[in-house]
């Protein structure tokens, strides 16, 4: 009995675990999915499209119902994206059914995608990303009004032995006011700052006593572990911060400071995720930082233990992530379709149907190849904690 109890409380803590990343994990993927498709959809039906499905997830459909404009909206058994289908689609990913639109009559041609000027086309493929973008500065400023900012002044309390902070002349004391001429608020926007510049030179405008000095500084590249064990390589100097109470303060801000701030975090996402991207080409970053859907899963959990707020962040900065790599020039994503309809721009007529597919062809082996180096990357991550 003994070994049941404990078998049965360890699979009931398992259950528990599991239950406590896959709920998190589902708000904030089906959130970010469903604003991106809405963007899609919303423009589609402003150019006359006739749009036969909204589908949040793939494959077999658990629930839905039709519209009065004959869409059919449903939730899908694999809950890990989702598309909009309109007429004259082939499958989900808006490959031309090139027999069935060389059928159609002139009043289904209105109603096609395909058959829409290249603006009308370009206007909807881009508005799912710009959806994205648009969600995720709502929810930062969201955030920001209800659950505020947290903001510890920029001052340095502890400068650790033989580190860049040292060599560079920071003393305990030392008021930072500016970095490279970006203001700095509070020690989090120093840390976000630093973090992201890795190797680079950075000039420092700081407050001693009653001088105004300028420090020049280069943060070293380290791996530094999380409150829950992940591993993450980061810009550091070597200087902490106190934080004895009444040393970090909360601020709300107005709706229209909030939209402010929103814009400058979404920001703040997309200049980072470019640094990422160049210093993995130049070598500097490395590509065990590269998730997908486990790794989401798992910091979604984790960060869910902090409050809805900030599951509301990550699903912000998750939002601007799908919405930057579907602008990649890939085909098959939202950004290959884009590319697509410039050379057609340019040239004054589509590319040809055989082109079209090979891209797609290409496109599909490029995302596959992603999304199997991102879940090998996931497993790796588990096994090495």
């Amino acid at each position: 009995m003994d070994v049941l109890s404990g078998l049965g409380a360890h699979l009931g803590s398992l259950s528990s675990s599991l239950l406590g990343y896959i709920v998190p994990f589902l708000f904030v993927l089906t959130l970010v999915v469903f604003f991106h498709e809405l963007g899609h959809f919303w423009v589609a039906r402003r150019a006359g499209v006739k749009v036969l499905t909204f589908s949040l997830g793939f494959g077999p459909e658990i629930a839905g119902f039709n519209d009065r404009h004959g869409t059919r909206w449903r939730l899908a058994a694999v809950p890990l994206g989702g598309y909009v289908r309109f007429f004259g689609d082939e499958d989900a990913a808006s490959t031309p059914n090139q027999a069935r639109l060389a059928e159609m009559t002139p009043a289904e041609r209105r109603e096609s995608f395909f058959f829409q000027p290249v603006g009308w086309r370009a206007a909807i493929v881009a508005a799912g990303p710009i959806a994205n973008f648009l969600l995720a500065i709502v929810i930062f400023a969201f955030v920001f009004m209800v659950f505020g900012k947290q903001v510890t002044a920029p001052r340095v309390d502890q400068v650790n032995p033989g580190s860049v902070a040292e060599s560079a002349g920071f003393k305990p004391g030392d008021l930072v006011l500016e970095i490279d001429g970006a203001k700095v608020e509070s020690f989090s926007d120093m840390q976000r700052i630093v973090g992201s510049r890795a190797g680079e030179g950075l000039a420092f405008t700081i407050v001693r006593g009653d001088r105004q000095l300028t420090l020049t500084a280069v943060p070293e590249l380290k791996e530094v572990k999380d409150p829950f064990g992940n591993v993450h390589r980061t810009g550091l100097l070597g200087i902490s911060r106190s934080l004895a109470a009444g040393d970090v303060t909360t601020h709300r801000y107005g709706p229209v400071e909030a939209v402010g701030l929103g814009v400058q975090e979404t920001w703040f996402v997309v200049t980072r995720t470019f640094s990422y991207l160049g210093g993995l080409i130049a070598g500097r970053e490395s590509a065990d930082q590269l998730g997908g859907p486990i790794r989401i899963a798992q910091v979604s959990g984790q960060v869910a233990t902090f409050g809805i707020g900030a599951l509301l962040s990550l699903a912000a900065v998750l939002s601007v992530s799908i919405g930057l790599l579907n602008l990649f020039p890939i085909p098959l994503l939202d950004g290959g379709h884009l590319l697509f309809y410039a050379f057609e721009a340019i040239r004054g007529r589509p590319l040809s149907a055989r082109t079209q597919d090979i891209g797609f062809r290409i496109g599909l082996a490029l995302v596959l190849m992603l999304m199997i180096f991102a879940t090998w990357n996931d497993v790796l991550h588990i096994a090495a904690m």
